[in-house]
């Protein structure tokens, strides 16, 4: 078997923890101590959080949407291959080495995604972008970390408490929609969406393309039209 080779490692902005970049012939792994967080073979949940995100947009002729996190780019993927033109995506990554490495040892892997006329890359916490913007956004996509508690970085948590809800509503014009991507479920969680102010939709899909395999958690909460 061929053996798992070190790539790059980085520091997460904000946290004691080390991000790796882990390569095995062609496929690769972001891992956070033991824990993988991410595999290039493992796309089936991050896809299904931007395509079915989108098909709650069909109605909007250009939307707009923040994703928080780039990750392996699945999630950028999946919209861009489903959203038409006149779309237009941000992605806000906090970790530099994470726009390297899809610039770099994982291009392939990107593909012409980053290049794509439709994408912002934007190197800054998402949380900073949702405050610093009213109405903007048709679509919030949060897949920042393992799900609302943060495993690599627990300022990560302040995203998803009831001040951090409120501010996603606040940046989401009516009708928009906030989808959050989860390792498990938390009926916390679902409630402060509710207590929020968000119409709630959780759905449970599978981690690869297959029909069997692990199951992952997401979160479509819609800001109810003529929402403040």
């Amino acid at each position: 078997m061929i053996p798992w080779l070190q790539v790059d490692m980085a520091r997460v902005p904000g946290a004691e923890v080390e991000l790796r970049l882990m390569r095995r012939g062609a496929e690769f792994s972001m891992m956070l101590g033991p824990n993988e967080l991410m595999n290039s073979r493992l796309s089936g949940s991050e896809e299904a959080l931007a395509t079915l995100a989108c098909r709650r947009l069909e109605a909007v002729k250009r939307p707009h949407l923040l994703i928080g996190g780039l990750g392996m780019g699945f999630t950028l993927r999946a919209a861009l291959a489903v959203l038409g033109p006149e779309a237009r995506i941000t992605v806000a990554e906090l970790v530099p080495a994470v726009i390297a490495w899809a610039r770099g040892p994982m291009a392939d892997v990107f593909g012409d995604s980053l290049d794509d006329p439709r994408t912002e890359i934007r190197e800054a916490d998402v949380a900073d972008v949702i405050q610093a913007h009213a109405s903007a956004f048709d679509a919030v996509l949060l897949d920042v970390d393992n799900g609302p508690e943060g495993l690599i970085r627990k300022a990560n948590d302040a995203l998803y408490d009831a001040k951090g809800l409120k501010a996603v509503r606040r940046a989401l014009r009516p009708g928009g929609v906030l989808a959050v991507w989860s390792s498990g479920p938390h009926p916390a969680f679902a409630k402060r969406l509710r207590d929020a102010g968000f119409e709630v939709n959780e759905v449970n899909v599978r981690a690869t393309t297959k029909r069997s395999g692990a199951r992952h958690v997401i979160w479509f909460a819609t800001k109810p039209e003529g929402g403040r």
